[in-house]
């Protein structure tokens, strides 16, 4: 994707359609070009991966192929419009599974081939990056620069993000995601999948104080996350105890001592990041686990100790959806990117940062901004 004053002949897009298909989640969306959500569809797989403890990426593929088609149809129905309505289709390319990432891009390439829209190749974080700036999420749109903390099942990063389609990575895990780590002590405990929410839940009801844990990386330099010690910590304490399922005070106490450490992990992290971004205007946390309320006021408070305020999008802009890889799309069109070529490829990881990358005819092609 370069940078162009050339619109490729077409005005503005008036309607977008985002297609999200990166894990185990089938979304379409459709938002006209001002960022009004004129109609969102998401699909969750949550019953065909629970068996198995976890994504499996055959699967998640096969779901997306049988789920897109009759979602995009009716996504386009609530919207009230055709297909040939359409000025612009955007897909998730990268980062997620691949074969997930190959139907949705697919389908999207085959519509606007078909319908003669732009086709927009989204990546994926960099949809997280921008959803706090569309329309109705903050009484303002943040200006840039600001402060990303993006917390999902397969990635924990704190971004600085100073224009579209410019991000500087300032931290990122070592080891294991934030999201990733919930699931698997919930795992852990007894709790079954998807384990974030269900840990939350449980730790309401717990001491947080009953079992001592690692912080990691507490209070030192950078902005680096690290969570597999402290999953190994929490596997440590359940190996220690009588076989068979968990007493659930125990559990319970097992869960708010994890959650805390993360809290606790989570909140120093960020205070070295706002230290390493004097100029930042806000602070905004994305991704699955921002859902988390414990996490979210532990942060806010952080922010506010900081001098500033925290944007968190509502759940559903939280989770894989499309509606932020519509909006991307048109942030980027916005700011003088030019549509993509259809042979743009998948790439299961494209990191966030430098200028982001167009994947085209199998290259990866530095963005001038």
């Amino acid at each position: 994707m370069s940078v162009s004053d050339d619109t490729n002949g077409r005005d503005p897009p008036a309607m977008m359609l985002g297609i999200e298909s990166s894990c185990d989640e089938t979304a379409c969306a459709v938002l006209d070009g001002e960022g009004r959500v004129r109609a969102e569809i998401v699909a969750s797989q949550i019953a065909d991966h629970a068996p198995f403890g976890g994504v499996v990426p055959e699967i998640a593929a096969r779901a997306h192929l049988a789920a897109l088609a009759p979602m995009v149809r009716a996504a386009l129905a609530e919207a009230g419009i055709a297909a040939r309505d359409l000025s612009g289709i955007a897909a998730t390319v990268g980062p997620g599974l691949i074969g997930g990432l190959i139907v949705g891009a697919g389908f999207a390439k085959g519509m606007a081939l078909a319908t003669g829209a732009a086709f927009y190749a989204i990546n994926h974080l960099e949809a997280h990056a921008l959803t706090a700036r569309l329309p109705g999420i903050a009484a303002r749109a943040p200006d840039f620069p600001y402060l990303l903390l993006l917390v999902s099942g397969g990635h924990t990063a704190l971004i600085a993000v100073e224009a579209v389609g410019r991000y500087r990575r300032l931290g990122t895990t070592l080891d294991d995601a934030a999201g990733e780590v919930f699931d698997k002590v919930a795992k852990l405990l007894g709790l079954g999948y998807p384990g974030g929410p269900a840990l939350e839940a449980l730790a309401a009801e717990g001491d947080p104080a009953r079992f001592t844990l690692p912080r990691p990386l507490l209070g030192r330099a950078g902005c680096d996350f690290s969570f597999s010690g402290l999953k190994t910590a929490v596997a440590q304490i359940v190996s220690r105890l009588p076989p068979g399922s968990l007493p659930r005070g125990m559990a319970a106490d097992i869960a708010a001592s994890f959650q805390a450490a993360v809290v606790e992990a989570m909140a120093d992290r960020l205070s070295h990041a706002l230290a390493m971004m004097p100029d930042a205007t806000c602070v905004v946390v994305a991704g699955g686990v921002a859902s988390n309320r414990a996490i979210r006021g532990r942060l806010e408070a952080t922010a506010t100790a900081g001098g500033l305020t925290l944007i968190a999008p509502p759940l559903r802009l939280c989770t894989d959806n499309a509606t932020m890889v519509a909006w991307a799309a048109i942030e980027r069109r916005r700011a003088g990117y030019s549509s993509d070529d259809l042979a743009a490829h998948c790439r299961p990881r494209w990191p966030l940062d430098g200028a982001v990358q167009s994947l085209i005819a199998g290259k990866a092609v530095s963005v001038a901004v």
